[in-house]
């Protein structure tokens, strides 16, 4: 098994071990370049920068991999390991050397399910076969070598003596010390969120459209009742379509189809552009992205479309 040990900065890790989240946002400035290919599950481990003592702080499972501008924000807020877009804007101005539109600035994510942080007496010294200059973003080891074997080892060894129930869940849920395995990623809303966008190609799943700020990832079944964060149970949905999905007043057929109640004409005396989506089929994922699960969709037809 493949993990990776990523560099970070030590107001991030404190940020976000303060803040015990249940996913994280380990973001690149200008990141139109992936740091590393990973399958999803895999570990990602956070180490800090030489001037900041270098050790390994925590970690987290790769979840996806994206390129996305204010939604980066928007889907993880504090997360993202900031208190505010505004803070967000301006670190990300310490690394990136020409101006910024925090609209629009690509920021490279590598969502992360399942964040843990250690105690800072807990810190890890990292592998006697790390470079003492030259790396800027991480280094990948493989768990069938001494050296990956060993800090896997000493992660899981410490994950085990954590204080907390939190921690203390998390490491129930690791293998056991010899037998790393991929783990499966429990997405968390930001990470559905983009997920979902990606999955529909950044369109919307009834009319196209492309405008991203104005594009929304719709659960199928609310999470609230039990519905997971899984992208068989997402729709990329136009704002105004997703209001009226989430309040019943069009579904999505099993069989792909778009239907409309008449309750929008008899209640708003309107509708006639929604009318005429009625009958179309939705777009399907890209490759590589679960499609919507039909028995969702039964239960939206069912029990939240107004018919």
């Amino acid at each position: 098994m493949k993990l990776w040990v990523a560099l970070t900065d030590i107001h991030w890790v404190r940020a976000l071990a303060a803040l015990g989240p249940d996913e994280v946002n380990f973001w690149q400035p200008g990141g139109e370049r992936r740091p590393v290919r990973l399958e999803a599950g895999a570990p990602y481990v956070f180490k800090l920068h030489a001037r900041e003592g270098g050790h390994i702080v925590g970690g987290g499972y790769l979840a996806h991999w994206s390129v996305v501008p204010r939604l980066a924000w928007d889907a993880f807020r504090e997360k993202n390991g900031a208190s505010s877009f505004e803070e967000m804007i301006q670190r990300i101005g310490r690394y990136v050397d020409r101006p910024i539109d925090p609209e629009t600035h690509r920021i490279g994510c590598s969502l992360l399910v399942q964040p843990f942080f250690f105690a800072e007496r807990d810190w890890v010294s990292p592998p006697a076969s790390w470079p003492a200059s030259g790396i800027q973003q991480g280094r990948t080891y493989d768990t069938g070598t001494s050296d990956g074997t060993a800090l896997w080892e000493r992660i899981q060894i410490t994950l085990a003596s954590q204080a907390t129930d939190g921690e203390r869940r998390i490491a129930e849920e690791l293998p056991r010390y010899g037998e790393p395995v991929l783990v499966r990623p429990r997405l968390g809303q930001g990470t559905f969120r983009i997920m979902v966008t990606d999955a529909y190609a950044r369109r919307c799943a009834v009319t196209g459209e492309r405008t991203l700020p104005v594009l929304e990832a719709s659960h199928i079944k609310p999470f609230s009742m039990s519905g997971p964060h899984e992208v068989g149970n997402g729709l990329l949905l136009r704002a105004d379509l997703h209001t009226l999905f989430d309040r019943g007043y069009i579904t999505v057929t099993p069989d792909l189809a778009v239907r409309v109640s008449h309750k929008i004409r008899e209640e708003f005396e309107n509708g006639r552009d929604y009318y005429a989506l009625a009958g179309r089929t939705v777009a399907t994922p890209q490759p590589g992205f679960a499609p919507p699960r039909r028995e969702l969709l039964d239960w939206h037809s069912d029990v939240v479309f107004r018919s």
